[in-house]
């Protein structure tokens, strides 16, 4: 497909059609453990429970706009917040990016692939009304897939696209016709192929594959794991700052030619 390549920015408005609102609890129900991440009061990502204390995102939502990286005290994880309500409101204890990641790198196929986080909260979530979701591996082309997701235009109740589609799935991305925007990065896209939802892949930004808007996202193999490793470590912690996430020098950027707009 040449996504790398003929990738370009776009503007904030993409395309949101086939989106459903869930303003309705009713609506939303199965997608609580899908909430909004308040970030340092003047940002927010997505982010979604895959254990009851765990919140899979983005590693770039970890910084705030100049690459600072966030502190504990900085990220909130709203469970199913809907019209200034949320079934859990939770603090962070710590936050760990994927140790390859790099905030200031050049956009690339690889700063997509390790753009995974976790974070855990300083208490679990323990209601029968939010169930967190399982992972699995990367879906094939031609795949349906869902993301539920908030963005800077509808921010206040998640969002649901259940048609789009898996367009190319390279080594380190996966191409889909998902419509993403600001707001949107770390959002589960799911696969429903196993019959319940499953998170295959998460949000990691908008890009464009000719004309086509497009979405690309983190596949899962194996970085939940890297990252849960350096957990038990004690990363994200005082003790294990060391492998926390970091921001690379200037001179450490490469120069792919790609360009990428995160959402």
């Amino acid at each position: 497909m040449g996504i790398l390549l003929s990738a370009l920015p776009i503007l904030a408005a993409a395309q949101n059609t086939g989106l459903f609102s869930m303003e309705s609890r009713q609506d939303g129900r199965a997608w609580e453990a899908v909430g909004r991440l308040e970030l340092a009061d003047t940002a927010f990502c997505t982010g979604s429970l895959i254990t009851p204390e765990i919140v899979l995102t983005a590693a770039h939502c970890l910084y705030d706009e100049m690459g600072r990286l966030l502190g504990p005290d900085e990220i909130q994880f709203l469970a199913g917040w809907r019209n200034g309500r949320a079934a859990a409101y939770r603090r962070v204890r710590r936050a760990v990016a994927h140790p390859n990641y790099v905030f200031d790198a050049e956009p690339s196929s690889d700063r997509v692939f390790y753009d995974i986080a976790l974070i855990e909260l300083q208490h679990p979530v323990r209601n029968t009304t939010i169930i967190p979701f399982t992972t699995g591996i990367r879906p094939p082309v031609g795949e349906s897939v869902g993301v539920v997701s908030y963005a800077h235009n509808r921010s206040e109740a998640p969002s649901m696209q259940d048609t789009c589609e898996v367009m190319s799935v390279q080594n380190n991305l996966v191409v889909m016709s998902c419509s993403v925007d600001f707001g949107s990065s770390g959002s589960p896209v799911f696969s429903f192929s196993e019959g319940g939802p499953q998170i295959v892949s998460v949000v990691s930004s908008k890009a464009k594959s000719g004309d086509m808007p497009v979405s690309l996202g983190a596949p899962l193999e194996d970085q939940i794991e890297t990252i849960r490793a350096l957990m038990d470590q004690g990363a994200g912690f005082a003790e294990g700052s060391a492998f926390r996430p970091f921001r690379a020098e200037k001179d450490a950027r490469k120069d792919t030619g790609a360009k990428f707009v995160r959402p």
